[in-house]
């Protein structure tokens, strides 16, 4: 006798439970509700999603290979601590290939795209002047995707596309910065990019990838207290905020 699986099994919608547990532990650990270090219980977090544990699993590997999440053989998950090295980390892959982006983005974007750009860096200016802090997130981390885009470079879309996590993460982390500055910054990269002048782009995205480098650095000593081991924290139930 054949038992039928439920619906749940099946292979759509396996793989739709676990894309939707992905997206939305994704976004919680983005917008800081699950803090680094904080443990990823299973049975809670598939009762809070609804879903069993075989997309959930799913969803935390996924999790793991975008960088958020840490995966201890027999002991469970936890966030990732994303201390300071794991910034300066960051900051070193952006300073080289976000450069490369804006470039390439000044020698190769339409006008179409120069639009979007445009419609982007408004975004985040009403985000700005309404003070709401993870729009303003939101909206820088998109104008950087959106330059990538324009660069039209498929190899260097698939170095910085699992880079787009941790970067969204780190504007979320250091949401105190000057997001009035940041915007000033990313006028002067869309007016390199929209004058065509390559040298003048990359040297706009450079100087405004490294002007956040050490205020994130010193922020990151901040909500890193301590270092985190991944070991040690899938024995704890808790679950932290970063405030």
């Amino acid at each position: 006798m054949t038992v039928a699986q439920g619906p749940e099994y099946s292979g759509q919608d396996s793989k739709s439970l676990r894309q939707r547990a992905y997206e939305e532990l994704r976004q919680q650990i983005v917008d800081l509700r699950l803090a680094p270090g904080s443990r990823l219980v299973e049975r809670d977090l598939a009762a809070e999603l609804d879903v069993s544990r075989i997309p959930l699993r799913e969803a935390l590997q996924l999790l793991q290979q975008d960088g958020l999440v840490v995966l201890v053989p027999r002991q469970g998950a936890v966030v990732s601590p994303f201390g300071e090295n794991d910034v300066r980390d960051l900051f070193d892959v952006r300073e080289s290939l976000e450069v490369l982006a804006a470039r390439l983005a000044a020698e190769r974007a339409d006008d179409v795209g120069l639009a979007r750009l445009s419609d982007q860096l408004e975004a985040a200016r009403a985000a700005t002047a309404r003070k709401d802090r993870p729009a303003i997130a939101l909206a820088n981390a998109r104008f950087h995707q959106m330059i990538v885009d324009l660069a039209a470079n498929p190899l260097l879309e698939s170095m910085l596309r699992p880079l787009e996590a941790r970067t969204q993460w780190l504007f979320h982390l250091t949401k105190d910065r000057d997001p009035g500055r940041q915007c000033q910054e990313h006028e002067e990269i869309l007016a390199a990019i929209a004058a065509r002048d390559a040298h003048r782009a990359a040297e706009s995205a450079f100087h405004h990838v490294h002007s956040g480098r050490e205020a994130s650095l010193a922020m990151a000593a901040e909500w890193s207290s301590g270092t985190i081991d991944p070991v040690e924290a899938t024995k704890s139930r808790r679950r932290t905020r970063v405030t």
